[in-house]
């Protein structure tokens, strides 16, 4: 449920009539309530704003009285996924009345009058925000806390942001929405909206403003199209991604199966089951059917799916007798995993960045300031040659999957899985080069903000070790991963693997000397990369333990699979601000699962080790998600509506 509040103090705009003949305050509550607003209230001033920000119990919608919009401009604004408080921010010109926007990544970072921010403002405040249920306390607080002159809603804003809130910045494309102030300003807005097809505006809004070159030209140019039927059909996003599931899955098989018309049938599979994965995105920003599930969901299809295709491609090159497929799908995986840990928590780096001034450390300029400097200005030179390089060659989910598409059906999985394989391997390197660079000049640590334990996935034998502070836990880290890299080498060059069995003990104890950071602060500049040199290290020796024990290459895929889906599980809920596994506790961390492979080595029984423990994973995720996504919400909704005498608090 959301409140909506208009408040109407202070804007030049209370007397204007519309061409309706109503006022624009009671047109916006119109509108607010088609916007999806359970109930709209007005304010006469911020008091009394703040009066119904203590009794509200759900996220309030407020805006001021001198706003001309689309309906969907606030309906985008009701159910934006990207925070829990969100504010309209407008292109319009910069005057001294109104207040001044600096946004960094979709985060409003500084907000205020236009001369106060020092010739950096992005924007102007559109007189309209959504507030989150954490958030409203400090509402209430900025409400009774702003003064000074102009427009109320403006000093609402501006009080909420100086006291620190995370405010999201919610930009008008396409659609129409200003702020007016005379009769005159109120036509031409009103005929801008008017000018504008709202239903088409919004189909075309469905797709991404950037995105990757492959998914720009050869998918969103005729996806809209999909997503119309798809909503005539009344599907859901998720009943969207699970068809995209079906058709990677389909192409799997194909790939496996081999053969020309079997690979080129594969290849036409997974580029509509990628479109069909733009479309799901898509379809719920048309229908605006957002879910913490959904987006949970998505991603870890998204993985999936890719993974499969993997598998598909390996035993495809196995199958056709062209080499060991299930070994260059098992580094495929692996490093497209570690790729990804780097990405998740870099784009935390850049968040946490932009919340932050710079410290002192960092000022003077240097390389790194330099290549933010370029970045800032290829990204903003959009539709150029350098801003498409740039997307590109990092090797976007777009390119893998059409590089993964046009070589199966050219060539064969073996040169398909290379392809894969090359071009990861450089984009990782081009990416890890800058952003090393760029995030010593930044300074900002990021694990320290969250539960560095959860995210590392250290288990109870990491968090009773011995804490060694002078090396870092970066360091260790990476020194935990070299271990497992020597074993491996060794078993892959070795003729008889299995003589090697007595070298995975001291491989599992290098491999525990990451486990020496587990209780040392994790603030350096570069111990972002921890998480991920920490996942490196486990499925080094994963993979070590089962080329020593001659273990099936299936069998070695599908473990470090099931390890891939839990810590994407990790990632998808940071992403999506969600709490840890129920079960996390049962998923033993990196170091115990690996004590357990290593003494399964040991004892000649490494395969069975990796199939028991496997299942045992895979098991205890799935009922984590069921706890977390089922049992657990229906059993909290079962509380709030349950009557007085039949289990349900007392109402005071």
């Amino acid at each position: 449920m959301t409140l909506a509040i208009v408040l109407a103090a202070g804007t030049p705009a209370e007397g204007l009539t519309t061409a309706t003949g109503e006022s624009l305050a009671d047109r916006l509550a119109a509108q607010l309530r088609r916007a999806g607003a359970d109930g709209v209230r007005f304010a006469a001033d911020l008091d009394e704003l703040a009066a119904l920000v203590d009794a509200a119990t759900a996220p309030v919608l407020i805006t001021g009285t001198d706003l001309v919009a689309h309906t969907a401009v606030l309906r985008h604004l009701a159910t934006s996924p990207v925070g829990p408080t969100v504010a309209l921010v407008l292109g319009d010109p910069l005057v001294p009345e109104r207040t001044a926007v600096r946004e960094e990544r979709g985060q409003v970072v500084d907000a205020g009058a236009v001369d106060a921010l020092d010739g950096d403002a992005t924007g102007v405040f559109g007189g309209a925000l959504r507030v989150g249920v954490d958030d409203l306390p400090t509402l209430a607080a900025a409400a009774r806390a702003a003064g000074g002159p102009g427009p109320a809603v403006d000093r609402l804003f501006a009080s909420l942001a100086a006291l620190g809130t995370l405010i999201f910045a919610q930009r008008v494309r396409l659609l129409v929405a200003h702020r007016v102030e005379d009769a005159s300003g109120l036509a031409a807005a009103e005929a801008a909206v008017t000018a504008v097809d709202e239903d088409r505006a919004e189909l075309r809004l469905s797709v991404k403003e950037k995105d990757d070159f492959f998914t720009t030209y050869f998918v969103s140019t005729w996806s809209p199209q999909v997503v119309r039927l798809a909503a005539r059909l009344r599907l859901t996003p998720t009943g969207v991604t699970a068809i995209s599931v079906l058709f990677a899955l389909a192409a799997a098989v194909l790939f496996g199966v081999g053969g020309r018309p079997a690979l080129v049938s594969g290849a036409v599979l997974l580029y509509l089951g990628f479109v069909l994965d733009c479309v799901d995105g898509q379809l719920a920003r048309y229908t605006r059917h957002f879910s913490a599930w959904g987006g949970w969901l998505d991603t870890m299809a998204d993985r999936a799916k890719e993974y499969l295709v993997y598998a598909g491609l390996g035993f495809g090159v196995s199958h056709a007798g062209l080499g060991n497929g299930w070994a260059l799908a098992i580094a495929a995986m692996t490093l497209q995993t570690v790729r990804h840990m780097t990405d998740t928590w870099y784009g935390v780096l850049h968040d946490e960045a932009a919340r932050r001034p710079r410290t002192a450390t960092g000022a003077g300029g240097g390389i790194g300031d330099r290549l933010n400097a370029a970045s800032t200005r290829v990204q903003a030179d959009t539709g150029s040659v350098s801003y498409w390089l740039k997307r590109t060659v990092v090797f976007p989910i777009g390119e893998r999957w059409a590089l993964i598409a046009l070589t199966v059906a050219l060539f064969n999985p073996l040169v398909s899985l290379i392809a894969v394989l090359v071009w990861g391997a450089l984009a990782f390197a081009y990416t890890g080069a800058l952003r090393t660079l760029r995030a010593r000049w930044m300074w900002v640590p990021v694990l320290d903000t969250v539960d560095a334990t959860l995210h590392r996935d250290d288990g109870p034998l990491a968090r009773r070790l011995p804490v060694v502070r002078p090396m870092g836990p970066l360091t260790l880290a990476v020194i935990a991963a070299l271990g497992p890299a020597v074993l491996l080498v060794a078993a892959l060059l070795s003729d008889a693997p299995d003589g090697l069995r007595w070298a995975v003990p001291v491989a599992l104890l290098v491999l525990l000397v990451g486990g020496l950071g587990a209780g040392a602060a994790h603030n350096g500049p570069l111990d972002w990369l921890v998480p991920a040199a920490l996942r490196a290290a486990e499925y080094l020796f994963a993979i070590a333990v089962g080329v020593v024990g001659d273990v099936p290459g299936w069998l070695i895929f599908g473990y470090v699979f099931v390890l891939t889906v839990h810590h994407y599980d990790l990632t998808a809920r940071l992403e999506k601000r969600q709490a840890a596994p129920p079960l996390h506790l049962a998923t033993l961390g990196w170091e115990g699962r690996s004590a357990l492979l290593a003494l399964a080595a040991i004892a000649g029984t490494a395969g069975a080790g990796l199939a028991t423990l496997g299942a045992y994973l895979l098991v205890v995720f799935v009922v984590s998600v069921v706890l977390a996504w089922f049992v657990r919400p229906a059993g909290n909704t079962r509380a709030s509506v349950a009557p007085v005498g039949a289990g349900g608090a007392a109402p005071r």
